[in-house]
C-alpha cells in the first residue's frame, strides 16, 4: 500500500515558516495544517502568532483557532485531527503541508506514533495535582530526563501525563520509541527554516514581540486572563505580562521577560529539530527570499514526483 506524501515545514519561532509555507502551497497546490499546540485556541491570535488573513493569501489553513482556552489538547488529539485533515486534503487532489514549531506534534504525525491509554490509579493523579509546577518538573527530570527536555516546565498537563507514564512502569520516551514500531501511513519531506547566525534570529524575535505589543497583545492577555481557563496562561506572551498586569513589575521588565522567554523557546525548538537528520535545512541569512522559496519548491516537487 502506497504511503500518503506530506510536506513538513519546521523551525523555530519567527524564522519565517508561515511566509514560506504559503508560497510553497501556492506553488504545489497545497493546504496548510498547523502543528502548533497553542494556535488551536480561539481568542489569542496575537500571542500564538496565527497567520492573518493577509498572510494566508487565500491558502486554506487547518487546525487553528477552533478550541476554547480551557479545553485540553494533546499530541494524540492532534495526530487524530491532522490525519482527518490529510485525508480530506488529499481526497481533493491537493498537497498537505504541515507547518509548525511544536516538534512533538510534527514528528508524532509523520512517524505514525500511536497512543495507548495507560491506566493510572486516580489517587496517584490526585497526588500529582497537589504539587506545584516546579516540583512536578523536577520530579520528571529525575524519572525521564529526555521527556523533561522536550516539555516546557509550565505545561502542567503534559508534565503530569509524562509522570503518570513513569509511575505506571514506563516512560514517555520509551513509549514514543515503542510507538514508532507502528508502520507510518505517511512519507514525509522535512524542510527546516532557520538562521546560521543565531543573533539574527533573536533580532527577529525581538522585533516580533514589539509588533505583537503594538497590535494589542496586552489587551488580548487581559481579556484571556480574566476567563476561568488556564491554558492562555501557558502561552508565551500572556504569562510574561501577568506580573505587569498584577502590578508586580514594570512594563519594560515584562517586555524584556517576554523577549527572553521567546528566545529560550526558540532555542528549545532548535534543540528538538536538530535531532532529526531527515530535515533539509534552509538558512534564511545565507540566501535571498526568492532563493529560499525556489529551493523549497524544488525539493517539494522532486519529492512529490518521486
Amino acid at each position: 500500500m502506497s504511503k500518503t506524501k506530506i510536506i513538513c515545514i519546521v523551525g523555530p519561532t519567527a524564522s519565517g515558516k508561515t511566509a514560506l509555507s504559503v508560497e510553497l502551497a501556492k506553488a504545489v497546490d497545497g493546504e496548510i495544517i498547523s502543528a502548533d499546540s497553542m494556535q488551536v485556541y480561539k481568542d489569542m491570535p496575537i500571542a500564538t502568532a496565527v497567520a492573518t488573513k493577509e498572510e494566508k493569501q487565500g491558502i486554506p489553513h487547518h487546525l487553528t483557532e477552533f478550541l476554547d482556552a480551557d479545553t485540553a489538547y494533546s499530541v494524540a488529539d492532534f495526530v487524530k485531527d491532522a490525519a482527518e485533515k490529510i485525508k480530506d486534503i488529499t481526497s481533493r487532489g491537493r498537497v498537505p503541508i504541515v507547518v509548525g514549531g511544536t516538534g512533538l506534534f510534527v514528528d508524532s504525525l509523520a512517524n505514525g506514533v500511536t497512543f495507548g491509554e495507560v491506566g493510572v490509579m486516580q489517587e496517584i493523579r490526585d497526588r500529582l495535582q497537589t504539587l506545584d509546577n516546579e516540583m512536578l518538573y523536577n520530579r520528571l527530570k529525575t524519572l525521564d530526563p529526555q521527556a523533561a527536555e522536550e516539555i516546557h516546565p509550565n505545561n502542567r498537563k503534559r508534565v503530569i501525563r509524562a509522570l503518570e507514564l513513569c509511575l505506571a512502569g514506563t516512560t514517555k520516551t520509551r513509549q514514543n520509541k515503542e510507538s514508532l514500531t507502528a508502520l507510518s501511513p505517511y512519507e514525509a519531506l522535512y524542510i527546516g527554516v532557520s538562521y546560521v547566525n543565531r543573533q539574527k534570529l533573536y533580532d527577529r524575535i525581538n522585533k516580533r514581540v514589539d509588533l505583537m505589543l503594538e497590535n494589542g497583545l496586552e489587551t488580548e492577555a487581559r481579556n484571556m486572563l480574566s476567563k476561568v481557563g488556564v491554558t492562555s496562561k501557558q502561552a508565551i506572551g500572556h504569562k510574561e505580562l501577568l506580573p505587569y498586569i498584577n502590578g508586580e513589575i514594570s512594563y519594560d521588565e515584562a517586555v524584556e521577560n517576554l523577549k527572553r522567554a521567546t528566545r529560550r523557546y526558540a532555542k528549545r525548538q532548535l534543540t528538538w529539530f536538530r535531532r532529526n537528520d531527515e530535515i533539509n535545512w534552509l538558512y534564511a541569512d545565507e540566501m535571498t527570499n526568492d532563493e529560499l522559496i525556489n529551493e523549497a519548491v524544488s525539493l517539494s516537487r522532486k519529492f512529490l514526483l518521486g
